[in-house]
């Protein structure tokens, strides 16, 4: 952000109709501490982390940490939808495909699926746009406010590409039990197919689905920057574009911040379910 031309006080006064003095901007950039050099900055920055202090935003002149928080919930509401959504399409999806494999509802799963995955985010948010919001005119082009219309479109965008990768994984994982040896000893001695899949194989499974968990609540919660840009949305995403069109650097610290312990409260969790899901990790730790 430093090595690109121009800073936070370019950024706020260049849209001013008539512009601003120089003088005028070398007094913002001296009580923002922006005439230092990069590294007393960076230096500053650290000792008021170290105290709990994120500093000021230069876009809005409050406090960092309160007005980051406020944009959580949003970000927060839609995780909690994408993902039950995405949950609850991909395991019986991918389990009905894995089942009857090589069948007509197993191609039309992969087919979907395929075109789930090729689709990149902002497309399928501007068909669904088209779609619903422009033809049908059921749901709003645009959130602006948290409603159940609001969050239906970014929920669905979400979903459809987490779904696609879900199913497929779900179904190669499920294939990869069925074939082995104790679902074959499970079938000779007479159990139902229904424990077999539900006791056995999808327990087995859910260290796969549990991983892409991971995964996707890492990224979700950082938010989905051009999802939410797209639907204005406003949560940690957005704020992390504008923020970063704005030069808010002191905002865009505490996103960086905010990335980092996600992902590795995340992982331990996952780590902590892998022992808790798998008889053989905990045989391996005692051991």
């Amino acid at each position: 952000m430093q090595s690109v031309a121009g800073d936070a006080v370019d950024a706020l006064y260049d849209n001013i109709s008539g512009g601003v003095s120089e003088e005028i901007k070398a007094e913002r950039r001296a009580e923002l501490g922006l005439d230092k050099p990069f590294l007393v900055q960076y230096a500053n920055w650290l000792k008021g982390l170290v105290q709990g202090d994120m500093g000021i935003s230069y876009l809005s002149g409050k406090a960092v940490f309160p007005t980051f928080m406020s944009k959580l919930p949003a970000t927060l509401l839609l995780m909690v939808s994408s993902i039950s959504l995405t949950v609850t399409v991909s395991i019986p999806l991918g389990v009905l495909a894995a089942v009857r494999q090589n069948r007509i509802l197993d191609y039309v799963v992969r087919g979907l699926t395929f075109a789930g995955n090729s689709l990149p985010g902002f497309f399928t948010s501007l068909l669904l746009i088209y779609f619903f919001s422009l033809k049908l005119r059921l749901l709003p082009v645009m959130g602006g406010t948290i409603s159940l219309k609001s969050i239906i479109l970014p929920t669905l965008t979400l979903a459809i590409a987490m779904s696609s990768k879900y199913i497929r994984q779900v179904r190669v994982t499920v294939l990869e039990e069925l074939q082995k040896d104790y679902v074959t000893g499970a079938r000779a001695r007479g159990v139902r197919e229904s424990v077999i899949m539900y006791a056995n194989v999808l327990k087995t499974a859910m260290l796969t689905i549990i991983t892409l968990l991971a995964l996707s609540i890492g990224s979700l919660l950082g938010g989905t920057a051009i999802i939410e840009t797209i639907f204005m949305w406003d949560g940690v995403g957005k704020l992390a574009v504008d923020s970063i069109l704005m030069r808010d650097y002191p905002m865009i610290q505490a996103y960086v911040i905010w990335m980092a312990l996600i992902y590795v409260a995340v992982n331990l969790v996952t780590d902590l379910l892998y022992h808790f899901l798998d008889p053989r990790i905990r045989r391996a730790h005692s051991a």
